[in-house]
């Protein structure tokens, strides 16, 4: 199996800047984790890699679709899996990076996932039922036909338990297109901070996408006709900032909504990447993490 170097943890510890320093000290190749980041046209508030940061290491699974198409996970996986069999072809090795936790362990842990096709009739049923309803009538279906998919599945995201009623509805529990097992050999790495600073790093980071233009490039997207009630557009700031643009909200409502929803969002992060899973090897975000995890992941890159 070829080696895949995986840098996960919550968002803003800074995986994306130690893999593209990595990738370039060990020839590298990245590969993104990142729910968002698939996405044409949204950059500042997917905190998407640079053109020019792109231009020193090759990265895939970044601008695949628009924000109106579907991107499911047997679709990510099976992208991520072509381009994990090619990046070695090149002699150079391949960096996963991200905090997308479906991603990321679907392909750590080799789910078989048969891409069944969404149904939309089914779908749009269970959205009207969710938006009357609630989220939670919702949960308490899929416990009802599935509970070992209802354990793994976070009863707020509500997009997730759609998704898992729609295949089970289908015949096929949800849990079961789950089976692992390992398509790559894999050495994860793992950042962390304490909660005050990876606050901290969020709030920052917020600050800095405002700066950049955030409000002109929702506002952009909204001009290029991509709905406010897309999947795409509920993401992290372009919901928020999507409600301002809407008058539902203030600026300043809406930016301190968007660190406040972060802050909440790394917190669930953990329960993707657990501090006491022994197959990560995690390591304190901050100055000097470069060196210490490069002599880490040498020794497996050169082996």
């Amino acid at each position: 199996m070829s080696l895949l170097v995986a840098i996960l943890g919550p968002t803003a510890t800074g995986k994306s800047s130690l893999a593209l320093e990595l990738s370039q000290a060990l020839n590298g190749e990245i590969i993104s984790a990142d729910s968002r980041q698939v996405y044409r046209y949204m950059d500042i508030g997917t905190a998407k890699p640079t053109k020019e940061e792109q231009a020193l290491v090759p990265h895939h699974l970044i601008d695949v679709v628009n924000p109106d198409e579907d991107f499911s996970l047997a679709l990510y996986q099976s992208k991520a899996l072509e381009a994990i069999g090619d990046i070695p072809r090149r002699g150079k090795t391949a960096f996963l990076v991200g905090g997308s936790g479906l991603y990321v362990w679907a392909l750590l842990e080799g789910w078989r996932i048969p891409p069944f096709p969404p149904d939309p009739a089914l779908r749009r049923e269970l959205e009207a039922r969710a938006q009357s309803e609630g989220g939670e009538a919702l949960y308490e279906k899929l416990k009802e036909i599935d509970p070992p998919a209802a354990e793994h599945i976070d009863p707020r995201n509500v997009r997730r338990v759609i998704r898992a009623l729609e295949v089970g509805l289908q015949g096929t529990p949800f849990s079961q297109l789950q089976v692992k097992r390992p398509f790559v050999d894999s050495v994860i790495i793992g950042l962390t901070t304490d909660r005050d600073d990876l606050y901290k790093r969020i709030d920052t980071r917020v600050d800095s996408m405002m700066k950049k233009g955030l409000v002109a490039e929702v506002e952009s997207l909204a001009a290029r006709g991509y709905r406010f009630d897309l999947p795409s557009m509920s993401g992290l700031g372009y919901k928020q900032i999507g409600m301002y643009l809407q008058g539902k909200t203030d600026l300043p409502a809406a930016i301190q909504q968007i660190k406040f929803d972060t802050h909440s969002f790394a917190r669930h992060q953990y329960n993707w990447f657990r501090l006491k899973d022994k197959r990560i090897n995690w390591f304190e975000a901050g100055e000097g993490i470069t060196k210490t995890v490069y002599r880490f992941v040498e020794r497996f890159v050169v082996n």
